[in-house]
């Protein structure tokens, strides 16, 4: 597999103010292929956020090393766009505008990027909305905007901060089939962090396990099934799979918590 992500002994402490530092992740290695949709999973305070932003360069790396398509993270940049929890969308912006936000930095002339920002808002499933503002909107139809916003500058991976944490059950199972879907027109390379074990086999073509604090990967899944399969989420082997690797999280969020790791 020809990687284009590749993670190469990273460690990262965080320094606060006060208090003493915290060793977040610790020998970090991971290969990411390209258009491979990976998750990172863990207890909380693992550091697989941690791990997301220093691949999209928000924060400095400070050992070891991280390269994308070979060239080496020093600070964010157009190929790797973001979808926060929270959406992160400008609350004084129509869904148009903020669609069409990213797509006036680089510049476009104003026919292409409308024509773009529309068929974003349309492949989201939110035409219609294009003059709605964030406060009029929906969770599930604010995060559609935010994917949109992020698919429109066409990056070539795509960094999700648990995007569907926010959502009630029923908006985030939609969102997480509407994503796959999105996913497999684009096949974009996808890193996508989450604390919810079904969601991570559903969703990804292999689970980054992570340890407790200080982070480091402890298993890598493959995860090898038919994602059109309706009844996908129902089947023995799926249900097998979601069992094993909530086991592996299981014991790490115990070893977690007996070490006094922050939740």
């Amino acid at each position: 597999m020809q990687a284009q992500i590749e993670i190469d002994r990273v460690c990262h402490t965080y320094k606060p103010a006060r208090g003493r530092p915290v060793l977040a992740l610790d020998n970090v290695s991971l290969a990411i292929g390209d258009r491979e949709f990976v998750s990172l999973l863990g207890p909380s305070g693992c550091g697989k956020s941690t791990l997301l932003y220093l691949i999209g360069g928000f924060l400095p790396v400070e050992q070891g090393a991280i390269r994308v398509e070979d060239k080496t993270v020093s600070g964010p940049g157009p190929d790797r766009g973001i979808v926060f929890q929270h959406f992160a969308l400008f609350p004084w912006k129509t869904v148009r505008q903020n669609v069409l936000y990213g797509l006036e930095k680089q510049g476009l002339p104003r026919d292409s990027r409308e024509q773009r920002a529309q068929q974003y808002i349309e492949m989201v499933g939110l035409a219609g909305f294009e003059d709605s503002y964030p406060s009029q909107l929906s969770g599930g139809m604010k995060q559609r905007a935010a994917i949109a916003r992020t698919l429109a500058v066409d990056p070539r991976v795509l960094l999700m901060d648990e995007p569907f944490g926010a959502l009630d059950a029923q908006t985030r199972s939609l969102m997480q089939a509407e994503l796959l879907r999105l996913w497999q027109a684009s096949r974009k390379t996808v890193v996508f962090v989450t604390h919810d074990v079904q969601e991570a086999v559903y969703l990804s073509e292999r689970i980054a396990v992570m340890s407790a604090r200080p982070g480091h990967i402890k298993e890598i899944v493959e995860v090898a099934f038919d994602k059109n399969d309706p009844e996908l989420q129902r089947r023995p082997a799926f249900l097998e799979m979601v069992d094993h690797v909530w086991n592996l999280v299981r014991g790490e969020a115990i070893r977690a918590e007996r070490g006094g790791a922050a939740a």
